[in-house]
């Protein structure tokens, strides 16, 4: 198959990777919430369903186009098994895990995870070694042509880690550091298998550091894939001295199919009860359940509560929460 950019499809036959339908889709391999991918393909990650693609002849006979309308890890991975098959498939388990490390924060191979934040660094303009002119429109230029310019390189890429060297290093030293805390236990976790709970506590002087999740920069003390390698719950509260979040992870977003998964419940009656009970002057907020990895978070001023009530009013609330979005039916 052939990459053309998802905006200027112009209704031509084609497949999506990792996204929605539009107008010419005649088969969808996305994880997506509520995607039309046919029940039999569906596995954890779009570059799995992808490959699951491959291995059903005749599936893809008469399409010759592929298409995504967002860059990152999974759809470079879903895109690239589609036009390079061959390739692909000598290298499948092994990007498989970068599309893992991408969208989950996850991997099985350390190596996948530099891929990973190698490939964020490529598709930021600051930090890519790539024409700057590809920055210089708007975000469907941008992609299309992220595509076009990383696709043809996928290879050479998953082949040869350490030449990426200089875009993941800085980030990789933030994973390796913050592994070594969890595992010294100077950053600890508590788990509620009950609530797929994780509380993480972090010491109070640590400062934030740049992070990448998917292809997007984010600011964080310790590194979420380091987190992420240490507990399997979905729901992560973390206590830093009086900063609190609470997110819920991108598995409990997707079609998630290798394990069950506890419903994603609303965050923002947490917030409102956390607001009430606030004696400082901390203004939380929370993003609706809908959201990529929803997010409860002080926006603004500071937090009077003690850890262990914040704690207490989390674990309160999501033990009665109701499930408030399911992938296969989208919600509010």
């Amino acid at each position: 198959m052939r990459f053309v950019p998802y905006h200027h499809l112009d209704g031509q036959p084609h497949v999506v990777v990792d996204g929605g339908p539009t107008d010419g889709t005649r088969l969808t391999l996305s994880h997506w919430p509520g995607s039309p991918t046919p029940v039999d393909l569906l596995d954890d990650l779009s570059a799995q369903i992808a490959f699951r693609a491959l291995d059903r002849p005749g599936l893809l006979d008469g399409i010759d186009i592929v298409s995504n309308n967002h860059l990152d890890q999974d759809g470079l991975v879903s895109a690239y098994a589609l036009i390079d098959p061959a390739a692909a498939n000598e290298r499948r388990e092994f990007a498989i895990d970068v599309a893992r490390a991408g969208d989950f924060a996850t991997f099985v191979d350390r190596a996948s995870m530099r891929i990973a934040f190698a490939l964020a660094a490529w598709a930021d303009g600051e930090r890519s070694p790539l024409d700057p002119a590809i920055f210089e429109g708007g975000y469907e230029d941008e992609c299309g042509h992220l595509y076009e310019e990383i696709l043809p390189r996928m290879s050479e890429l998953l082949d040869a880690p350490e030449a990426l060297r200089p875009w993941w290093e800085a980030e990789d030293a933030h994973l390796t550091e913050s592994l070594d805390a969890i595992d010294a236990g100077v950053v600890t976790i508590e788990e509620r298998p009950d609530l797929d709970l994780a509380v993480v506590t972090v010491p109070e002087a640590w400062a934030a550091r740049m992070t990448t999740r998917f292809t997007i920069n984010r600011s964080e003390a310790v590194h979420p894939a380091a987190i992420n390698a240490r507990t399997d719950r979905l729901r992560v509260a973390t206590v830093q001295g009086a900063r609190y979040r609470v997110e819920c992870r991108y598995e409990t977003w997707v079609m998630f199919r290798s394990r069950p998964v506890m419903g994603r419940p609303d965050l923002r009656p947490l917030a409102m009860r956390l607001q009430a009970v606030e004696a400082g002057t901390a203004v939380w907020h929370a993003d609706a359940p809908g959201a990529l990895t929803p997010a409860l978070t002080i926006t603004a001023g500071a937090s009077a509560l003690e850890p262990a009530h914040f704690v207490a009013e989390v674990t309160a609330q999501l033990a009665d929460a109701p499930v408030a979005w399911d992938p296969m039916r989208p919600m509010a």
